[in-house]
């Protein structure tokens, strides 16, 4: 799917059509990539689970659910300790601070969000990686837990007991911290799904004010920031590769899918050791209306011709004034930003193929 060679910039990725499918909005679906590369290993003796539960998740059904798998593992002969987070950001305080052993799990009940808090509380404990963690799905979004193919409670816990592992890559985020008009100095997160900037995260500010719409908040959103069509100018920086312009979105994805379970990168894949992004270069109302139904129909966005895709390992971000990040579905940073690959840094429970 690339034409560069290795070494010589970012790679270009170019999609191949399924002809098997029909052509929708002009396109036929493209040919996905393997959401994993590499073979997933059995699952070990593993005995000690650290449950880390959002209880705010899925319309606060996060507690229960949180209960229902310390049953279940504890039923499997599993040792479980339940923390509960508080507030946005808890989570990384408390995985953080949680002693452990190399064999121990991290089990985090939520969505993206919650995930990516554990993940950054357990490598800024251990910033060499390599811990194991295991997603339940709980929340709105549960982008990385579509991926994943998990699909209930009871699957999620059976793929921590006896499933497989799989190597997942992460990448290093180091931008300012809380959005535009808030900055707090620097952060730093850890990403195992996306990281937005431009017409992307104005939909999902938006929609954050709509929660009460449930998932079709991410439509509604998205379409209230195409209708606004905001000019936005960037430097993009990608493995040493500066494109200067006016943009309409940045998708940059380590997982396919995204928000409201759109099929943001077809090509991506969780252990390839780079991330993709999908560059919307600047587009009219007209252009994004049909590139964001192209999306919707199966991902035939990536075949529009002012949407560039790449794979990267290193990337920067800089605009004329602070500019609003996401990171796994979280508006929490600002511009500029930097971000690393960070190869095969952890592992995650999936389901064995039967």
């Amino acid at each position: 799917m690339s034409n560069d060679e290795e070494g010589q910039g970012p790679l270009t990725l170019s999609f191949k059509p399924d002809l098997s499918t029909k052509r929708k909005k002009g396109a036929h679906k493209p040919i996905y990539a393997d959401v994993f590369t590499q073979k997933p290993e059995k699952a070990g003796d593993n005995s000690h689970v650290h449950l880390l539960v959002n209880p705010f998740a899925g319309r606060r059904k996060g507690r229960s659910i949180g209960e229902q798998v310390k049953s279940l593992l504890e039923k499997e002969g599993k040792t479980v300790e339940m923390y509960f987070s508080d507030y946005s950001g808890h989570l990384i305080e408390i995985a953080q601070g949680i002693k452990s052993n190399s064999e121990d799990i991290f089990a985090v009940v939520g969505g993206d969000g919650s995930l990516s808090e554990v993940i950054t509380g357990r490598m800024n404990a251990q910033p060499e990686g390599g811990g194991l963690f295991a997603l339940i799905p709980a929340g709105t979004g549960n982008s990385m837990a579509n991926d994943l193919r998990l699909t209930s409670t009871e699957q999620a816990v059976h793929c921590l007991v006896s499933g497989g592992r799989q190597n997942l890559d992460l990448a290093k985020v180091e931008m300012v911290d809380g959005l535009p008009g808030s900055e707090k100095g620097q952060t730093v997160r850890y990403s195992h799904n996306l990281v937005t900037w431009g017409l992307g995260v104005d939909s999902t500010i938006k929609a954050e004010k709509m929660r009460w719409m449930g998932p079709m908040r991410y439509d509604v959103g998205i379409l209230m920031a195409i209708m606004a069509n905001n000019r936005r100018n960037a430097t993009l920086t990608i493995d040493d590769l500066e494109m200067k312009g006016d943009y309409t979105l940045f998708l940059i994805q380590n997982s396919q899918t995204g928000g409201s379970m759109l099929p943001l990168a077809p090509g991506a894949s969780l252990d390839d050791g780079m991330m993709d992004i999908g560059i919307l270069k600047k587009m009219t109302r007209r252009d994004v209306l049909k590139a964001f139904g192209m999306l919707k129909k199966e991902g035939r966005h990536v075949f529009h011709p002012r949407i560039d895709y790449h794979r990267f390992r290193t990337l920067s971000i800089k605009t004329p004034a602070p500019a609003a990040i996401n990171v796994d579905g979280e508006n929490i940073g600002s511009t500029p930003l930097n971000m690393e690959v960070l190869p095969s840094a952890a592992q995650i429970c999936v389901p064995l193929s039967e």
